[in-house]
């Protein structure tokens, strides 16, 4: 007998543990509702994972363990027989539109003919509060999207306008973005066979987005001069590294030192690579061929990087297609490689940057063990846990806007590929929606599903898999009152520290 214990979401009310028996009709797990909650019935309506439960059985649905299950509809109360002047609406008369705002699911975007890649894209980039809010403050020269605007204000108009409209429909046609991407990047407009548009690589629709963003769109209220600021890009998704050049045919050449940028960081995959973190941390160290000034010849060179700033938004690109000149494509490699939903880059980092995230970090782990030690506690008295008033800490260094003061990320959206080549196939976004659900944004099919499917996207078949994630920054919550001791003792050593120094 298939029989699984759920876990129930009404309101502000949750039921951890009922019973649901699929071998049943759901009108018998509706009536388990309706002794807790009162609700009715024939008012409920049972959510799952985006899916509203038939009436005439469960095959449709898959269940597990643990699953969270939303409940909807409301006590019927006895009332006087007399019109409301506002009527109620009730989730069973909801149409789609209303029950995607209930569930509070982003828009779906239309496919245009093979605009999966542009549409998961752009539902990737919009879970940065950061970038949709210096969108929304961008004032163009009032032409919105004209011939005489420069390709970066056009493209920045026309996902300014399109971001607006998702916040009105569950599904929206991105019409304008697309003859803005077209005209702005022609390779994106090409066609085939019967005049359909050709599938375009998403990366490469990512990264040309994000560089027209980084040109003109700059952080919401930082300065009023341009030359004085940084852009969103630059600010919230930039950081750096530390590089050192050591020739290794020439011992008397002195190493030497530089710093590059980055917006993003690469996972390249072989057979050697099996997980995300030893990906990045291959590419660490590395030989290049490069004019030696020493030699007066072309020589080897150890290449070893760090990193030296921590974006709060890090863009992470598994290199999963390979030029076959044979065939004239790019081909995929469909090896699996894990990843995680939290992401820790401490090891990546330039000693300086290192000693500079020990302080956060260890508030972390102080939290960390703080939780432990009180669920231990509760767990031996048996008593009821109390809500905390909590506060989150700056992810960014006080002196750093748009940094990560602690090494640690959180994993907010994933852009996945299922196919064989870049230029075939189907993209879709995956976006995080609380800790424990994420959306899945298949075009303008868009759907609840629990945190555990995220990582079955690591490869390893025809299914889909990663190609680019996107975390965002780990932020630290702590009690509010826990925060104010902290900032009085920080006040307290500054001064005794300005004592002795004036001293």
């Amino acid at each position: 007998m298939p029989c699984f214990k759920v876990n129930v979401k009404w309101g502000a009310e949750s039921y951890k543990g009922v019973e649901v028996d699929t071998d049943q009709e759901p009108l018998v797990f509706k009536a388990q509702l309706f002794a807790l909650t009162g609700v009715s019935t024939d008012r409920q309506k049972v959510v799952v994972k985006g899916k509203i439960v038939p009436e005439n059985g469960w095959d449709s649905i898959k269940l597990k363990n643990g699953q969270a299950i939303l409940m909807m509809g409301s006590v019927e109360e006895n009332t006087v027989d007399i019109a409301p002047e506002n009527r109620v609406k009730f989730i069973e008369d909801m149409s789609e539109q209303d029950l995607v705002a209930v569930l509070d699911l982003p828009s779906g975007l239309t496919n245009l003919g093979n605009t999966c890649y542009m549409n998961a894209t752009v539902q990737c980039l919009k879970t940065v509060p950061e970038l949709t809010t210096a969108l929304k403050a961008y004032t163009d020269s009032g032409q919105g999207y004209s011939s005489t605007s420069s390709p970066a204000e056009s493209i920045i108009s026309a996902l300014k306008q399109l971001y607006s409209a998702m916040k009105q429909d569950t599904a929206v046609p991105p019409v304008i973005l697309l003859q803005v991407l077209h005209d702005v990047f022609p390779r994106f407009a090409e066609k085939g066979e019967g005049g359909r548009f050709i599938q375009q690589d998403a990366n490469e629709c990512w990264t040309e987005l994000v560089r027209m963003l980084q040109q003109k769109l700059y952080p919401a209220g930082n300065g009023d001069v341009e030359q004085d600021r940084k852009s969103v890009i630059d600010t919230y998704f930039g950081g750096s590294w530390d590089v050192e050049m050591k020739c290794d045919e020439s011992e008397e050449e002195p190493v030497t030192k530089s710093t590059e940028a980055f917006t993003e960081l690469n996972c390249h995959i072989n057979t050697d690579i099996k997980y995300l973190d030893s990906g990045l941390r291959a590419n660490l160290k590395g030989s290049v061929d490069k004019r030696s000034p020493t030699l007066d010849r072309d020589a080897i060179y150890t290449k070893t990087s760090r990193i030296s700033r921590l974006p709060a938004y890090l863009r992470v690109q598994f290199i999963r297609f390979q030029y076959k000149q044979k065939d004239n494509v790019n081909a995929k490699i469909l090896k699996e490689v894990k990843f995680t939903m939290i992401l820790d880059l401490f090891e990546l980092c330039s000693p300086d940057l290192q000693k500079k995230l020990m302080p956060m970090r260890d508030k972390f782990k102080e939290q960390e063990d703080k939780k432990v030690e009180e669920a231990s506690k509760i767990d031996m008295s048996g008593a009821v846990k109390k809500e905390k008033k909590m506060k989150k800490l700056p992810y960014a260094f006080e002196d750093d806007v748009g940094s990560n003061n602690s090494g640690y990320y959180e994993l907010q959206a994933v852009l996945t590929h299922q196919g064989r080549t870049s230029s075939s196939g189907h993209y879709i976004g995956w976006v995080r929606r609380n800790q424990t659900e994420w959306v899945k944004c298949d075009d303008d099919d868009i759907s609840l599903i629990h945190q555990e499917d995220i990582l079955k996207l690591a490869g390893g078949g025809d299914w889909h898999c990663a190609y680019v994630l996107l975390y965002g920054p780990r932020v630290l919550e702590v009690e509010e009152e826990e925060e104010k001791m902290e900032q009085s003792g920080e006040k307290v050593e500054k001064t005794e520290q300005s004592s002795m120094d004036t001293q």
